[in-house]
Order: structure tokens, then C-alpha cells, then sequence
């Protein structure tokens, strides 16, 4: 220690010695990022510590949150007394808005927020529901209740609904336009042998999902007729609907969702976030999952600016009023699904934003999907708008490791291939079992 960088420093004794003061010049202090439980009981793996019970009590005052929200006056001020108590820190909007709620950012441990929802069980002011809400969003019962972080693994929640592929990991949604107009790929599947036979070639490629749409939203694109898409996607889900693997309808019409679904559908997806109330009470009386996107507009209007204070604050509260009225319409939330609806009513810089903040999605309760494929924010980058292949790919990488659910795409083969890296990079032990039998 006491040696200048530019002095010899010369040690003597046995190689169990010499290497123990090596490590004073060698030493590397490598940070770690635990974005889950299993991810700090890996890294106390490899440190070799102790055993399994006190590993986990460990791991959980090395993972740390913070979670954004709304409360009142009076239950901020409790929050913020009783997780300084525990450790932990929350800061409280110093603006006065004239009404009674505030906004508090929570930071601590997921032993520190187990601590603080424990003590607001007894505390007034409904402080026992905040609790709960803090709890799901953070998955702390789930946490305490399995040894690894299989999402769906133990869940009560997801009792009496079929699995999903989306359940375990991310799952890859494969576009099969069949239109003449698409901005990426119109009229290369418009003809009835040529859509299926991509559709065959999406599921040898590992697809999870086929989302079958017959009318563009590009930019400048005109509305399609109701009878003339259904003539467009019916034939199709049919002739692809025994494939083994999902398929979904892509359309903001409620007949031509309906049609879909009697042809073989299994999913709605409706980019106007169920705007026309017929799709929501459809979905509902079938028991469909829907996928819910927030769009400005549909189709894209590039002209049209909108004002963001915080793009992914203001998409996940517009998203919650959606997620709200689908489930007044009937709709259990199990069955929804929300897109933050890259592209639509978003800059570029807005739409790599929402990705990079694709976690945050979760608090809304409801599997994510990410739509990026082959965008014009990749312009942004210096990339070709409607041909980056090596751009999406590469953001498909971000979202799964994010934590999106399913990740919508064109090129199939690539995609999984980039799902498959991002998840084999946070569990390589997945793949494993898979591997072994391989070989």
C-alpha cells in the first residue's frame, strides 16, 4: 500500500503468499446486476456461501427495487416513515398539484419492501391495499415461494386458463401480412399457397405465434373494407389453424375478429386498443386473449405531434384505462395483453425509450408485447427504415432480456435465434436439458 505506481515491489515466500499480495495491484471489483431473486442466489452460488436458507435471506437484501406510484397526502407520509425505519428511502413530490394525491419513489431491497408491506398491514389510511399492490409488483410472495424464478411456476393467478407460450420465457409472434400494401412485406404472401406455405416455414423455425393481418396501418394507408378483409385472413387462419401454433388476427374490426376466430383464431390482436366496444364484448364472449396496443392513430399519421411529460409514464397510464375497460366489458385480466405500440403516435427516440423501459410495463399486471420489427425509429441509428434486419434483431435481444412476453417480428429464424441468446444469457440452464438430449 504504501508503494507509488512507478516503484518495484518485491515479495518473498511461499506461492500461497506471493499470490495473496498479487491480489492487492489485481484485484477487480466486478459489479453485479440482480434484476430478480434467482439472479442474486446465482451470484452468492458462485461465491460459495453458506447453505440454502441463509443464501436466500441473503439474496433478498441483495436485490434492489424502486417502484414509482401515486398515493394520498397522509399515506405517503407513513410509507416514507415506515421504510426509512427499515433501511430503505422514499422520496415525495415536493409540487402541489391542489390534490390529494402525490407521487413517491420507493428504492430499497426486496427484504426491506417485505419488511415495509408487513408493517403497513396494521397501519390506517387503506395502507393494506398498497401493500398488496407493492407485493404483486414486485413479486415478493412468488419470490419467497419457489426456489427458482420459472415465471408461472406455483402461480395461483394463472389457475383454470390454458398455457401460453408466453407463460415460460419469450415468445416470438411471426407477421403474416396478406395484403398488397404492407410497408415491410405487401403483397409477397398476398396469395393464398404462398401465405401458407410461410406460415409452415415460420413454425419450422421455431415460432410461437402467427399473427395473420389483411389490412395495412403504414402511414397514408386507406381503410379496408370489412368484407374484403375478411376475404383476405379467413381463408388463410383456416388453411394454417391445425399448424401446431397459436394464431392470431391482426384487425380493429369486430366482424372481421369474429370471422377470424370461427375460421380458427385463437388470439385478437387490435392496434387501436380495443376502440370499437364490439371488440372488447367479442373477446369477452369468447374468452380470447386480446392484445391491447396504445396508438395516437391507426393508420400512423406522421404528421401528428404528441406531448409526452414521461412517454412510458403516460403510455402505462393511458394503458391502464384500456386494461380497465376491458375488464368492465368482461374481459379477465389473465387474457390481456398489452403493447406499448411502438411507432404509433411515438418519436424515434420515444419508441427506443419504451423499449429500453420495457420492464416497467409490468406494472400493469399483464404479459408484454414489444412490435419493433423493421421500424422507422431505427433511423435513428443510421439505420434503413422498413430494411434492418441486424437492427431488429438486435432490439428483439433488448426486449426479451427487458422481460418481454412476446416480441412481434417478420424474420423468424433470426428472431428466435435472438430470443434464444437473451434467455440463455440470464438462465443458461434452460437450454441445457435440450442441449444433453441433442447430443
Amino acid at each position: 500500500p504504501r508503494a507509488d505506481p512507478d516503484d518495484c515491489v518485491l515479495v518473498v515466500g511461499s506461492l500461497y503468499v506471493v499470490a495473496e499480495a498479487r491480489t492487492t495491484w489485481t484485484r477487480a471489483v466486478v459489479p453485479k446486476t440482480h434484476r430478480t431473486l434467482n439472479d442474486a442466489r446465482r451470484t452468492l452460488d458462485r461465491a460459495n456461501v453458506a447453505d440454502a436458507a441463509e443464501r436466500s435471506e441473503r439474496a433478498k437484501r441483495a436485490v434492489n427495487r424502486t417502484v414509482h406510484t401515486r398515493v394520498q397526502r397522509r399515506q405517503a407520509r407513513v410509507l416514507r416513515e415506515e421504510l426509512l425505519s427499515v433501511g430503505g428511502d422514499c422520496a415525495v413530490s415536493g409540487h402541489e398539484f391542489g390534490g390529494e394525491l402525490v407521487d413517491v419513489v420507493l428504492t430499497g431491497t426486496l427484504d426491506q419492501f417485505e419488511r415495509l408491506t408487513a408493517a403497513l398491514e396494521d397501519r390506517p389510511y387503506a395502507l393494506a391495499g398498497v401493500a398488496a399492490e407493492i407485493r404483486e409488483t414486485l413479486d415478493i410472495e412468488a419470490a419467497d415461494a419457489r426456489e427458482d424464478d420459472e415465471r408461472g411456476a406455483g402461480d395461483a393467478s394463472d389457475a383454470g386458463h390454458d398455457d401460453y407460450p408466453w407463460d415460460d420465457g419469450t415468445a416470438v409472434m411471426g407477421i403474416l401480412n396478406v395484403t398488397p400494401n404492407s410497408f415491410h412485406d405487401g403483397g409477397e404472401f398476398y396469395d393464398i399457397d404462398d401465405a401458407v406455405e410461410q406460415a409452415r416455414a415460420m413454425v419450422d423455425a421455431g415460432v410461437d405465434i402467427i399473427d395473420v393481418g389483411g389490412e395495412s396501418t403504414r402511414p397514408g394507408a386507406e381503410e379496408v373494407p370489412v368484407d374484403e378483409e375478411i376475404r383476405r385472413v379467413a381463408p388463410v387462419i383456416e388453411a394454417i389453424a391445425d399448424l401446431d401454433v397459436l394464431v392470431s388476427v391482426d384487425t380493429r374490426k369486430a366482424a372481421v375478429g369474429a370471422a377470424a376466430l370461427d375460421a380458427g383464431a385463437d388470439i385478437l390482436n387490435d392496434v387501436t386498443g380495443l376502440e370499437d366496444p364490439e371488440m372488447r364484448f367479442l373477446a369477452a364472449e369468447r374468452g380470447a386473449p386480446v392484445i391491447v396496443m396504445h396508438s395516437i392513430d391507426a393508420p400512423v399519421d406522421p404528421s401528428r405531434e404528441v406531448d409526452y411529460d414521461d412517454v412510458v409514464e403516460d403510455v402505462i397510464d393511458e394503458l391502464t384505462e384500456l386494461v380497465l375497460l376491458a375488464e368492465k366489458a368482461g374481459i379477465p385480466r389473465r387474457n390481456l395483453i398489452v403493447d406499448p405500440g411502438l411507432g404509433f403516435g411515438k418519436s424515434k427516440a420515444e419508441n427506443f425509450e419504451l423499449l429500453g423501459r420495457t420492464d416497467e410495463f409490468a406494472a400493469l399486471g399483464c404479459p408484454i408485447l414489444v412490435g419493433h420489427s423493421h421500424k422507422s425509429m431505427f433511423s435513428l441509428v443510421g439505420e434503413e427504415p422498413g430494411d434492418n434486419l441486424a437492427a431488429t434483431v438486435a432490439g428483439t435481444a433488448i426486449a426479451a432480456d427487458r422481460g418481454a412476453d412476446i416480441v412481434r417480428v417478420h424474420d423468424v429464424p433470426e428472431n428466435v435465434a435472438a430470443v434464444n441468446v437473451a434467455l440463455a444469457s440470464r438462465d443458461p440452464s434452460r437450454f441445457e436439458a435440450d442441449a444433453e438430449r441433442e447430443n
